[in-house]
């Protein structure tokens, strides 16, 4: 939990996309004597069949983990797995959970395979007085933001592009532009040009090449809603030699699930060359929500193209 002041709040992840979320957790259960491992084997513990009943509590504690952990925020457990690696006096649990969704599942491995590891202790503590619960740990885990970083041994550059009749005229300060530049320098993507113009299809056009040509992104914001003077989607439409409709639905997809006026809006995303281009909502929120749809995961562009960077 996040202490400030007097209220605690839980951790903001609103802005996350959903993906497939898994992780691998282990907990071992060291016995005092080879007996004791004979009688799980072999069904004698009194309290009843261990390996079973152990698995049995790991998965309800894997449902429940928001329950027990504050900060932990209730998840749709899609899939859970219990494994046992049996050896002369030590028992190894490898538990491991799924889910579809915005945060991920460590916590939930652990605390199944935490559960499994004290529902042992508590069965053969009767028969074994010398029992050690020990290494319980994170394995691994993917599906994350971690998952979806590319990294490129030559950084990739991007122009942003404000188009703005009041911000270019001075009446109004631009912030959707500067929130995505931004998210851009924290992506390490470096921004070799800034841009403030006037809405006008003829300025657009001459942006797209005069920067198309030296940057892998290209990103327009603003000029992408319903008014007269919004003209972004068809300036930049025929100078597209591919759309990538793809991009265009998630960010109309994130955005519907935060804002409904979000179908409003015509993002356009597609390559001019061998530039992405982009054109985002003029609004902060709209720029930001935007961005946090596909980045980082859109940059996996820049690998499936291959040899298309600049030199």
């Amino acid at each position: 939990m996040v202490k400030t002041g007097k209220k605690q709040l839980m951790v903001d992840i609103t802005h996350k996309i959903t993906t497939l979320r898994a992780a691998t957790a282990q907990a071992e259960v060291q016995v005092g004597k080879k007996e004791t491992i004979d009688a799980v084997r072999k069904n004698l513990v009194p309290k009843g069949n261990v390996l079973e009943m152990a698995k049995t509590a790991g998965l309800f504690a894997v449902k429940n983990t928001s329950a027990v952990i504050p900060d932990c925020h209730p998840l749709p457990i899609e899939y859970t797995a219990v494994d046992y690696e049996i050896e002369e006096r030590k028992i190894r649990i490898v538990f491991t959970v799924k889910a579809v969704y915005k945060t991920g599942v460590e916590v939930e491995a652990m605390h199944g395979a935490s559960v499994v590891a004290l529902t042992m202790y508590d069965m053969l503590k009767p028969i074994d007085k010398d029992i050690e619960i020990k290494h319980i740990k994170l394995l691994h885990k993917k599906g994350g933001k971690s998952s979806f970083v590319n990294e490129f041994p030559i950084p990739l550059r991007a122009a942003v592009v404000v188009c703005s009749d009041t911000i270019s005229a001075g009446k109004k300060e631009d912030r959707a532009g500067k929130v995505i530049v931004d998210k851009l320098n924290r992506l390490d993507v470096q921004v070799s040009a800034y841009d403030i113009i006037p809405d006008e299809t003829d300025i657009i056009e001459n942006k797209v090449h005069e920067y198309a040509k030296n940057n892998d992104l290209l990103i327009f914001t603003g000029g992408t809603g319903l008014s007269g003077r919004d003209v972004t989607p068809e300036a930049l439409s025929p100078l597209l030699d591919r759309r990538i409709p793809g991009v265009e639905e998630a960010i109309r997809n994130y955005g519907q699930q935060r804002m409904p006026y979000a179908m409003l809006s015509r993002s356009v995303a597609g390559m001019a060359g061998k530039c992405l281009v982009l054109a985002l909502p003029g609004s902060t929120n709209g720029a930001a929500e935007s961005m946090d749809a596909i980045f980082p995961h859109i940059l996996h562009l820049f690998k499936v193209t291959g040899g298309q960077r600049h030199d």
